[in-house]
């Protein structure tokens, strides 16, 4: 049997026209060609499908259900060709984008995932919190597409675009007598005992200001380790110690905490966009970075080169 889809087209127009001059009409055909591949067509089922007169066309039993199988069919291969195109043009599938905890709090990252889901809500969007130095394997492996992290040493494997290069700000308890400093040095807070992460946690942040600490040789008197950055916030509120974060996190405001620009002129953290080399991109990712790129670029804060 070597029915083909313009058979059941054919048969469709015939069988719905109930005459073979309107259908070939409506098919862009000549009415000879026509007849021919229906009397193809029903040779290959082995069943006559349309009863011919000189003056009318019927639908026989087994025609009947054949135009309602036809109809059936064509309609699935329709759909199938929908949802591929719709698939390539990244309007459905899935999307999976690791983040870092200050993620979020960026507003170009926070307003592209906003409108990444306004504008294709049949992508199953599944962002993961995950910290910088976990998004590394996911992200080699392919159980990642897209991640966000803090600048870090990434593998040959990798490729990154530079988001977002932001200060680093002083937290301070407001009872502390640093809180009423307008800026603040590093040196100043090397007597204060630090609320940092713990090193185990593998998140960006830790080498990122440890190293801005040793630069200036600073070895800070960690008092508390914390594995979130939403927790060392709570714990320099409650007055356990002083700490450093990104001025993303600026948005979380607390009565009991001030936060205090460093003066010095290194003390900077980057958010990167990272991919695999060696995985296909999605559309949907592509679509994301689109995205994410016209975000930079609204908020004037366009990406710096490598």
């Amino acid at each position: 049997m070597n029915i083909e889809l313009r058979h059941l087209r054919y048969f469709v127009a015939v069988a719905e026209e109930l005459h073979f001059g309107r259908a070939a009409a409506r098919l862009n055909i000549s009415q000879p060609p026509l007849s021919q591949q229906i009397q193809t067509l029903e040779a290959q089922v082995g069943a006559t499908l349309l009863a011919r007169t000189n003056r009318s066309v019927s639908l026989t039993p087994a025609g009947a259900q054949f135009l309602a199988d036809s109809r059936h069919i064509l309609s699935l291969v329709e759909a199938a060709a929908v949802r591929a195109a719709r698939l390539h043009h990244g309007e459905t599938g899935e999307l999976r984008i690791g983040f870092t905890s200050s993620a979020p709090f960026i507003k170009p990252v926070s307003d592209s995932l906003s409108q990444f889901r306004k504008a294709v809500p049949d992508v199953h969007l599944q962002t993961l919190e995950i910290n910088t130095r976990a998004q590394i394997a996911p992200l080699n492996e392919g159980a990642l597409e897209l991640g966000l992290m803090r600048n870090t040493v990434l593998p040959d494997t990798l490729d990154w675009q530079l988001i977002l290069r932001e200060p680093l700000m002083a937290m301070v308890h407001y009872e502390n007598p640093l809180a009423a400093k307008q800026a603040i040095s590093l040196r100043e807070l090397a007597d204060q005992p630090f609320v940092f992460f713990d090193p185990h946690v593998g998140t960006g942040l830790y080498d990122d200001i440890l190293g801005l600490l040793h630069r200036y040789d600073i070895q800070p008197r960690i008092a508390q380790e914390a594995g979130e950055a939403m927790t060392i916030i709570g714990l320099v509120a409650a007055g356990l110690g002083v700490s450093i974060l990104p001025a993303s996190f600026k948005r979380i405001q607390l009565n009991e905490m001030r936060w205090l620009p460093i003066i010095e002129p290194d003390a900077i953290s980057e958010m990167w966009l990272v991919w695999s080399k060696h995985h296909e991109k999605s559309a949907a990712a592509l679509r994301f970075m689109r995205l994410l790129n016209e975000a930079l670029m609204t908020n004037k804060n366009p990406p710096a080169p490598r």
